[in-house]
This record gives C-alpha cells, sequence and structure tokens, in this order.
C-alpha cells in the first residue's frame, strides 16, 4: 500500500533529481590536424575543438617531434569566438610524427586529458 508519506518522497526525489545540474566534460569532438593523419604540407597550428566549452587558463595543447621536445610557437589560446575550441601555434614542421598531448578543463571544472599523433610526410 502506498502512503501519502511515499508518494511525496517518491516525487521530492524526482523534483531533486530533475534539478541536479549537467555535469559535463570536454572531451576532443575533432582536431586540425585530424587525428592519426598524414599529409605532406606541414599544419600551421593544432587545433582541438571539445564537447563543451573550455577555461583556456588551466587547459593545454602541447606538440612533441619524435625526439621529445615541445614545438609549438606559442601559447594555447581560444579561436576567437569559440569557447570549444583551443589553438596553438606551430613553427615550420620538418617531415616526422609528432606527439599532441592536451589537457582541457571545462567551465563547470571538470578535467579530461588525451593524446593522439598525426605525421607530417616527406
Amino acid at each position: 500500500m502506498v502512503t501519502p508519506m511515499m508518494r511525496f518522497l517518491s516525487l521530492a526525489a524526482a523534483v531533486l533529481l530533475a534539478a541536479s545540474p549537467a555535469w559535463a566534460h570536454a572531451f576532443l569532438q575533432h582536431s586540425t590536424p585530424p587525428v592519426g593523419s598524414a599529409s605532406s604540407v606541414a599544419p600551421p597550428a593544432v587545433a582541438i575543438s571539445f564537447t563543451e566549452a573550455i577555461e583556456p587558463a588551466f587547459s593545454t595543447i602541447e606538440v612533441h617531434a619524435a625526439e621529445g621536445p615541445a614545438v609549438q610557437a606559442g601559447t594555447p589560446h581560444l579561436a576567437p569566438g569559440n569557447a570549444r575550441q583551443l589553438i596553438v601555434d606551430l613553427p615550420k614542421l620538418p617531415p616526422g610524427i609528432y606527439t599532441v598531448i592536451w589537457h582541457a578543463t571545462s567551465v563547470d571544472t571538470h578535467k579530461t586529458s588525451g593524446r593522439f599523433e598525426f605525421t607530417v610526410t616527406p
């Protein structure tokens, strides 16, 4: 038998669950150059688009040559008018395999990270 108190508690629980904020994470949606791609043209920058808006002060992109040193030519920054895309400029890259290591903090402070490679062919 369902009592009025049980009905009230069920309704209260449903309202509280429906009113809770959505906790999202900023995951990599796509990148330029694309993950795992190979091209004879060296990219002028790495741009990563995320599924959520990110906090640029707490988000990074590092691009490393196969030998290990970082090769980016600047500090990561948001694309103009797009809080979901982080960009880092690159110098002219010689042929080789490059590893991109990223860390993103979404505007709701959740952190994600990942890595991928791209290749500049001779």
